[in-house]
């Protein structure tokens, strides 16, 4: 079973990824793109990489901004996953 992270370790989680916030027992972040086709375009690859790792997050899209939340509902909120997933969306949106 994955573990739930200290508030400690979910604080320098955070300031290793100064884009990504606290949403209550989530971490979050937004993505800003040129269109709704390049948010598309992003949730795919998203919704790929969520496929490989098992690890889904709560996307909305707002034409071209996309949301990701992410929790662990195993661990009944934050853990490394979320952190490794954060990563993850951070690659995908740099390219």
């Amino acid at each position: 079973m994955v573990e739930k992270l200290t508030e400690a370790e979910i604080e320098a989680g955070l300031a290793e990824r100064a884009e990504w916030s606290l949403s209550g027992d989530s971490i979050q972040r937004t993505f800003t793109f040129g269109d709704f086709l390049g948010s598309i375009d992003f949730v795919n690859r998203i919704g790929a990489r969520a496929e490989e790792v098992q690890h889904h997050p709560d996307i909305l899209i707002r034409y071209a901004k996309v949301t990701l939340t992410l929790s662990t509902h195993d661990a009944g909120g934050i853990s490394a996953k979320d952190f490794a997933f954060a990563a993850d969306g951070d690659r995908l949106y740099a390219g």
